[in-house]
């Protein structure tokens, strides 16, 4: 008699436990974003990109322009989540996941239109800037950036609303 008629039914293995997002000590969840000589503070949201970011800093690129914004290269990958937008609000930090790369914009892209602020794909909002993200207007492609867990003094001068 064949074997295979006496099947038993197999259990599914349990899904794998989800890590727990990374604890973020010290000026709990704040980001020092370093361009050129510019530096901004970012607040992180709770997001798998925000808790991949942290766990990677310090991160090191060179800056690049388009439009209104800055984007850098970043040796992180990540899928897309759920609440990726292609239409962000001035300051709004995000991850372009097909490219790896950060974008922070500020004003109309290349590709907006009247009134918005348009990315070239639906990007994962990771963090948002404490403070005017205009003082990034003047960068130019190849200066120097770094993302960096703030220090505890990185709040001192800085509003504790984040950008509209």
């Amino acid at each position: 008699m064949p074997t295979n008629l006496l099947r038993r039914k197999r259990e599914k293995p349990a899904p794998a436990p989800r890590p727990a997002p990374a604890a973020r000590g010290g000026a709990a969840g704040l980001v020092q974003l370093t361009v050129g000589r510019h530096q901004l503070v970012l607040r992180l949201l709770e997001t798998r990109t925000a808790d991949l970011v942290w766990q990677a800093l310090p991160l090191f690129s060179i800056a690049e322009t388009w439009g209104e914004s800055i984007h850098f290269e970043t040796p992180l990958r990540t899928g897309r989540e759920r609440g990726a937008r292609l239409n962000v609000r001035p300051g709004d930090v995000c991850f372009w996941s097909e490219d790896e790369r950060v974008v922070l914009a500020w004003g109309p892209t290349p590709i907006s239109r009247p009134d918005e602020i348009r990315l070239m794909r639906p990007c994962n909002v990771w963090a948002e800037t404490l403070g005017d993200p205009l003082i990034l207007s003047d960068v130019t492609p190849g200066e120097k950036v770094s993302l960096e867990r703030a220090p505890p003094s990185a709040m001192d001068g800085i509003e504790a609303a984040a950008v509209p």
